[in-house]
Formats: structure tokens, sequence, C-alpha cells
């Protein structure tokens, strides 16, 4: 066997900063990103801001967002989930990776979810999250589904007798959800849409599919889903109702009050306790699942190790490296001329839409 030249990688997890130590989100709209060393800079007409990557744990690109490639490759190596969102957060379009860079998990996830027993025990365990103290372990999916209706009613009925904010009941619009229902139903969707955006953070950050739904199925956000429905009652349910009660209704609102109240609670940690305590084996928290293995699949053996020639003739390393793969005839390639860097390493917008400002910032808070 002879030993190929090892693939490029980007930062390892262990040079980032935790998930679980880093800013929950920040939502970016109606700006110009780029990169200045280690931090990307947000710059619109009022202000710049500049955001130390490797502290972020989800960023959210709004409508009327541009972002260079050095910010790209920057936010990636840092570990940091890039989202591409509708206005507020509402819908998730696209999203990058996260700081995992092992497939253990998901391999655990997707084993999990294709076996219907282990299947039918997670979601048992998801549902007895929400219910401490109750013996779910026999109960059917039918069964748990009613008990969580119930409880979320008495719930919307309790912090209405709590506010003084009239409930007439949950009105949602799929794919729409400020298209119907009045502020306190609008400040519900606005804030379970950006508690989804940080679920959904954290479950790519630490390897798994948002897509392998033990309750939800059938959506490319099933898991996402699922995880964001055990925190709806202590969160966004009751922080919809003091807003309303405040007169605060706007979807920015929530989004804040949110953002703040996650921020106080450390609900990072929470979640990827939960998702890990959900996913992984009893005795598996020393396994190292988010490791980067780097293995070919063997039928006989498991696994063998990857970033070998498994040849029996040896190879000329050098010709190997100028091996082209080629692309195929239905990639098309558009590349445009080559262009000058700025001197000071900060590519800014052009005339025609510029927004810097002669003041900048440094991000210093949540």
């Amino acid at each position: 066997m002879t030993r190929v030249a090892d693939i490029w990688w980007k930062a390892d997890p262990l040079d980032l900063h935790r998930l679980v130590d880093r800013v929950s989100s920040i939502y970016v709209e109606r700006s110009h990103i780029d990169r200045d060393e280690n931090a990307v800079v947000l710059i619109n007409k009022r202000e710049t801001v500049r955001v130390p990557a490797a502290l972020i744990a989800v960023m959210l690109l709004g409508p009327g967002t541009r972002i260079t490639h050095g910010a790209v490759n920057l936010l990636g190596d840092s570990g940091t989930a890039v989202c591409w969102v509708g206005e507020q957060g509402v819908r998730l379009y696209a999203s990058g990776l996260g700081p995992s860079r092992g497939a253990g998990l998901l391999n655990r996830q997707a084993w999990l979810v294709s076996r219907r027993q282990h299947r039918l025990a997670v979601a048992r365990a998801m549902y007895g999250m929400r219910f401490p103290g109750e013996d779910v372990s026999e109960m059917t999916m039918r069964q748990l589904r009613g008990r969580e209706g119930a409880r979320v009613r008495k719930l919307y009925q309790s912090h209405s007798r709590r506010t003084g904010v009239p409930w007439n009941g949950r009105v949602y619009r799929p794919g729409e959800p400020f298209a119907a229902g009045d502020d306190l139903n609008r400040l519900l969707s606005a804030a379970n849409a950006a508690l989804y955006g940080i679920c959904h953070a954290v479950i790519v950050g630490l390897g798994a599919s948002p897509g392998l739904g033990f309750v939800h199925t059938g959506a490319a956000t099933s898991f996402v889903m699922d995880i964001a429905d055990l925190y709806k009652a202590e969160y966004t349910i009751p922080l919809a109702f003091d807003l309303a009660a405040k007169g605060l209704v706007t979807e920015r609102d929530a989004r804040v009050a949110l953002r703040d109240r996650i921020a106080e609670n450390r609900l990072l940690g929470t979640i990827i306790r939960d998702v890990k305590a959900l996913l992984t084996p009893e005795g598996a928290e020393g396994e190292d699942l988010d490791q980067d293995l780097n293995e070919l699949w063997d039928e006989e053996v498991g696994s063998v190790p990857g970033g070998v020639n498994w040849s029996s003739e040896p190879i000329d390393d050098i010709a190997m490296s100028l091996v082209d793969p080629g692309m195929g005839e239905r990639h098309i390639a558009v590349v445009g001329p080559e262009f000058d860097t700025p001197s000071d390493g900060l590519r800014r917008p052009g005339p025609a839409s510029s927004c810097s400002s002669p003041h900048p910032r440094d991000y210093v808070g949540t």
C-alpha cells in the first residue's frame, strides 16, 4: 500500500470555541458581509460591525445580504453554521456545514431512525422529557400525541389567564406564518421560527441530520422540529404571551426577546446535551463521535483506512497529484476575470451600493 497525500481539511474542532460557549445567533439583513482577519465584517449604510467568527454558533442571512467568498471561508473554518433564511429568520432556504468533522452521530441517528422499535424508544424519550415523572414507556404514538395536544392546550389557557391576553386558538398557515392570525399568533410564529434556527444550528454543528426525525417525518427539518418542540413550553409560548401583554407585537420583538432569554438560560448547552442523550447509547459519552475518521466501508471488516492507495502496484505520488478527475459534460463553470484585491485586504461594496461607515464598532454582546 502506498500512502497518498492527505486531502485538505479545515480547522480541527478542538481548536475552536465549544458550541455551548458561543453566541447563539446573529441575524443579518440588508448588509454586505466581508472578512477582516479572523472577524466577519457586517457593513450597511448605518454602521460597520466586526464579529469574531469563532464566537458565533449560527449566522442567519436574511434578504438583501451579500457575502464574500472570504467571509464564507472564514465562517467554515470557524465551525460557524451559515443559514440563508427569509425575512426575520422565517423559513430556511439553505445552510452550510457546522463545526462537526465526523459522521459518528449521523450514523447513530440513521441507525436509530431506520429501526422501528429503536425509533419508537427515542420518540417516547422525547415525549418523556415533556412529561417529567410520568411513565411513557408503554404508550403508543397515538396516545402520546393526544397527551401532548392536551398539555399544549392547557399551557395556552394558563398563560392567557396569567397575562390577561385573550387566547382564541392557534391560527397558522404553513409556509406563510405571518399571513394569518392575531398579534399573539404572529408572535408565536416568529419565536418558533427563531427557535427552529437555533436548534438547526446545534444539530448541524453536532454532525446530526436535520431531516431524520423521530416524531416528525417527511420534511428536511423533521429532527429540528422534534428538538424545538422540547422547549416551546418553556420559551416561546410564555414569551409570546408576555410580549403581547406589553404591547410588543412585532416579529423583531419576538426574535430579540427569545435571543436574550436563550443567552440568559444558556439554552445552547441544554440542546447539545439533550441531542446527545437522545442519540447516543448509555456509556457512549467517552466515544469521539465527532472524529474525522476518513475511512472506507468494507463489507467484511466494517471499515479500512482512507487516504491509502489499495492497489498492489506502486504509484507515483507526483503523478497522482496531477490527475484531473474532470467535471463531466454536464458541469458548467462560470469564471469571472481576474481582479485586484485592495491593499487593506478588506473588499468593500462598489460605489453603486457603498454602505461602509466611518465609525465601525466591534461586536461584544449577544
